[in-house]
């Protein structure tokens, strides 16, 4: 049971009952993240705005199933395994490789990205938002030109910011509040990029 109070899909009406119509999945399940925020519906529509234009929009031209990795390794990061498992289960339906998919997370358990199947462009961004987790304060240029070096364009660089910066917000939110997968339909997504308003999970 999460520490607040929360407004079931069936109880809702009004403005929550809108937005769990446009954040829902299948059954009519609403992720118990976007729950959290039923006694304050505007505070879901801009979680549901950011999350969608900053890991699901067509705008971004990292690889998704990247975006999501970097998500998991800042969930695990901050010990957020609510978060850890719903975005590795995205990661691997995105990827669509089992064995590639369970030994980054391997390394991101075992805090071993230098063992992980990625290249090191990659795990220049996976150290990148590991210093932005851990030591937001003692970030410096140096790793942004190092990410612009590696061949990063620096728009790339802002969806690795803000893909990174997006999660330490999620994970806060869950952990502040006691929210549990208990429910959830694991790796549900707002996936149709091409359209950034629908928020529907599939």
């Amino acid at each position: 049971m999460p520490w607040i109070d929360t407004v079931e899909y069936e109880d809702a009406d009004g403005k929550l009952k809108m937005l769990y119509d446009r954040v829902k999945g299948p059954d009519n399940n609403v992720d118990n993240i976007m729950m959290m925020h039923s006694l304050r519906p505007h505070t879901m529509e801009g979680h549901m705005a950011i999350y969608k234009y900053v890991l699901h929009h067509t705008g971004n031209t990292i690889p998704k199933w990247f975006l999501e990795t970097l998500g998991v390794w800042v969930s695990s990061l901050n010990e957020c395994n609510y978060c850890v498992d719903h975005h590795f289960s995205g990661l691997k339906r995105l990827l669509k490789d089992d064995a590639k998919s369970e030994a980054i997370r391997l390394a991101i358990e075992t805090r071993n990205i230098a063992a992980a199947p990625l290249d090191a462009q990659q795990k220049l961004a996976m150290e990148y938002a590991r210093q932005l987790t851990r030591d937001a304060a003692g970030m410096t240029e140096t790793i942004v030109v190092q990410l612009r070096e590696a061949g990063f364009t620096d728009g790339e660089i802002l969806e690795i910011n803000q893909v990174s910066a997006y999660f330490g917000y999620a994970n806060r939110t869950v952990l502040g509040l006691g929210c549990s997968t208990k429910g959830d339909i694991l790796g549900l997504s707002p996936n149709k990029s091409e359209n950034p308003d629908d928020w529907s999970h599939t």
